[in-house]
């Protein structure tokens, strides 16, 4: 049940502000974000059972992120692992939208993808979301649709909304955004889950002994091209297990 709320192009003084959480399970291993040797220009994550990454971005300042659908806590799978798309995109030169528009729906389990490049955002999902460009805004992707109302999406985006109008974004002030463990009053994930599970994951930041937040990313590139990231990762018990940060004018 992953998070992804961020403003884009909505500050004067940032191109695009991220704050991520990864969440999966316990078992699953993963690198911490780094620069790929196979890609020398994009730095992400990295799934090292599939080989591909949640939430990447580029020396250029290329980003995306792709996020899974509720469902697939049933380990449903498709033929392809949506962590390509994400690699693809951003070492890639189609426009978010072209990129968009060319993804093969049919190829991958549930997901869906953003993609910034410049000026230009887009987004798409293979669960009846056609491709479109984003217009400057703020905006929360969970495990469903965009903008999907659920309580730690509306949450997390009246908290982005709230820092809008400081000169300067405070990096920990996203990260305690993500940090965020009260779940929704009411079960607003959907059917399907057992209720202890359904209840843990309607919180942004989730913590069970074999399914959680992972890592918690903040993203910032200025509207001069200055880009910052934060990443923070975190053991089944939700303790901080290890942090990184990486700085680079795009």
């Amino acid at each position: 049940m992953c998070l992804v709320a961020f403003a884009f192009r909505a500050h004067p003084d940032y191109r695009l502000i991220v704050a991520a959480n990864r969440d999966e399970f316990h078992g699953r291993p993963a690198a911490a974000m780094h620069w790929w040797a196979d890609y020398p220009s994009l730095l992400g994550g990295r799934d090292l059972k599939a080989g591909g990454t949640w939430l990447a971005i580029s020396e250029s300042g290329r980003f995306g992120a792709v996020t899974n659908y509720r469902e697939d806590l049933e380990t449903q799978a498709g033929p392809r692992s949506r962590g390509e798309l994400v690699p693809g995109f951003v070492a890639g030169a189609d426009s978010p939208l072209a990129y968009c528009r060319a993804v093969d729906p049919a190829g991958f389990a549930g997901f869906s993808l953003l993609a910034a490049a410049g000026d230009a955002m887009a987004y798409v999902s293979n669960r009846g979301d056609a491709a479109r460009s984003l217009v400057p805004g703020v905006y929360a992707l969970s495990n469903a649709s965009l903008d999907t109302p659920w309580t730690k999406v509306v949450r997390s985006k009246r908290a982005i909304e709230s820092m809008l109008s400081q000169k300067t974004i405070d990096v920990e002030a996203l990260f305690r955004l993500l940090a965020d463990r009260e779940p929704a009053k009411t079960d607003d994930v959907g059917t399907g889950l057992a209720p202890e599970l359904a209840r843990a994951v309607s919180a942004p930041f989730i913590v069970t002994p074999d399914y959680g937040t992972r890592c918690s990313t903040v993203l910032l590139i200025g509207a001069s091209g200055a880009a910052e990231i934060h990443e923070r990762r975190f053991d089944s018990a939700g303790d901080l297990a290890g942090e990184t940060r990486f700085e680079f004018s795009t």
